[in-house]
């Protein structure tokens, strides 16, 4: 398994946080108060942010250019990290299947449900710096007790695999020649 998002902060045994644990509890505060609306929405009304979506071709494009907006690795502009042409083939995909509904059905269906405390299987994590929340080794081991590549990078975010592709496929391939 090879992740990049991980798990949630653990209590610090001592009271304190190593300076990568405050910049990922950062995130989360600032997640928390402000970038959470689109999955409060999506996890308790998906039909009714799904119609929308599905008949609006500028309503699916500004869901999905805001997401690139804030969770890319980027300068202020989500062209910083993607092309016009790779955010518009994306909302392409989304507008041409009407898939808008069925992807926010997915919060609906996994809000709340039983997450693991115990996952034994080799784990790879890939620590993007822009990732919508980071998580903190220390808060991962104790969850994920087979961690066999742990790397943090330079850049990327959310959209790791998209926005940084070389990178993304060179992490999947240093973990699997670790596991087979």
């Amino acid at each position: 398994m090879t992740l990049n998002m991980g798990a949630r902060p653990t209590p610090a045994e001592d009271g304190s946080w190593t300076e990568e644990e405050q910049r990922a509890l950062a995130k989360i505060a600032f997640y928390q108060k402000e970038d959470t609306g689109y999955s409060i929405q999506q996890a308790t009304r998906p039909q009714t942010v799904g119609y929308g979506l599905a008949d609006s071709p500028s309503g699916q494009a500004a869901w999905i250019i805001e997401k690139f907006w804030a969770w890319t690795d980027n300068d202020g502009h989500p062209e910083d990290a993607l092309t016009r042409d790779e955010m518009l083939d994306d909302v392409m995909m989304y507008w041409l299947t009407a898939s808008g509904a069925s992807s926010a059905r997915l919060y609906w269906e996994s809000f709340g449900t039983y997450r693991p405390s115990h996952v034994e299987v080799p784990t790879g994590v890939s620590a993007f710096p822009a990732e919508i929340l980071n998580t903190a080794r220390r808060w991962a081991e104790p969850v994920y007790t087979n961690i066999v590549s742990w790397n943090v990078l330079d850049r990327g975010g959310h959209f790791a695999a998209f926005e940084q592709p070389d990178v993304f496929v060179r992490e999947l391939r240093q973990f699997f020649r670790l596991v087979r």
